[in-house]
């Protein structure tokens, strides 16, 4: 997948500005999401705002500053695990996201009333501004630092599955404490949605496709996959028939899902009593596919 966040570590002057371009355009989406969405009709926010606000609850501590102090060990951790590039790029994140909360809400403006609507309608704008920053490899802060270290441990967990389970957890202890649970429920909505869309701009919509191709054809099958129009390579697999006890041979390969209805011409005009599984390959890394370092 070529994607424009290949350049996000910057090594030039232009990569850093576009970098930072986005880092801000993502912030004021996240903001929009938020504060003309979900703020308005009283969706509880989750991660370190959500602590913050439980603390309060018991402390009567001010939310700002109980955000602030917890923090700042997040960001030492961030600084110490991934580095100065990212510490300044979430700090980055953390502050414009915060002055386009502030300045968004100066214009006192609620797009809609309908506690529904601001669900799925803000968590799409709130989820599309921080896939947007995500995707430069910043965060703006909080549990977005630890959902990253945990993404660095498991990679078979998607990021914006990890900030879901975060959040949510936050926002039962949040209901439970305050009593909140209808607010709550809402929340758990717009957080489904903000982290499907998160994971949407991280990982995008044109999921590969795992093809095994049983055929008695497999010599031509195999030529016409890697020569003919679909240009893949495939690896041979050894195996047997349980019933036959005949020796066969099993192609795999992997196609983008665009060129399924390609695959399935060729083996119809080929063979057409070859037995074909096709299965979704969410993550596929390697030559014409995503390159490896660019994980995120």
């Amino acid at each position: 997948m070529n994607k424009l966040a290949s350049v996000p570590d910057g090594k030039t002057i232009f990569h850093r500005i576009v970098k930072y371009l986005i880092i801000v355009a993502g912030s004021a989406v996240y903001a929009a999401g938020f504060q003309f969405f979900m703020y308005p009709n009283n969706i509880v926010s989750g991660g370190v705002v959500g602590v913050a606000m439980i603390i309060n609850f018991f402390t009567q501590l001010p939310v700002g500053v109980l955000t602030i102090l917890m923090n700042l060990p997040l960001f030492i951790i961030a600084w110490r695990h991934f580095g100065l590039d990212f510490l300044i790029a979430s700090l980055t994140g953390t502050i414009v996201s915060s002055s386009f909360v502030d300045l968004f809400a100066m214009l006192d403006l609620s797009m809609t009333k309908d506690p529904m609507l601001a669900c799925i309608i803000g968590g799409a704008v709130k989820g599309a501004g921080l896939g947007m920053v995500y995707y430069v490899n910043a965060t703006t802060g909080g549990v977005d630092i630890v959902a990253k270290m945990i993404r660095q441990k498991r990679q078979d967990i998607n990021f914006g599955t990890i900030l879901l389970l975060i959040d949510m957890a936050v926002v039962v202890v949040y209901a439970m404490i305050l009593q909140k649970y209808e607010s709550a429920m809402y929340s758990v909505i717009a957080m489904f949605v903000c982290s499907k869309v998160i994971d949407l701009a991280l990982y995008g919509i044109d999921n590969s496709s795992l093809c095994y191709i049983i055929s008695e054809r497999s010599e031509e099958l195999i030529s016409a996959i890697t020569s003919g129009a679909l240009h893949r390579g495939v690896t041979i697999l050894e195996g047997e028939g349980a019933y036959s006890r005949q020796h066969k041979q099993i192609i795999l390969c992997v196609l983008k899902r665009t060129q399924i209805p390609q695959l399935r011409r060729l083996v119809r005009s080929l063979d057409e009593r070859a037995f074909v599984v096709v299965s979704d390959a969410k993550d596929v890394f390697g030559n014409g596919f995503e390159n490896i370092s660019e994980v995120r």
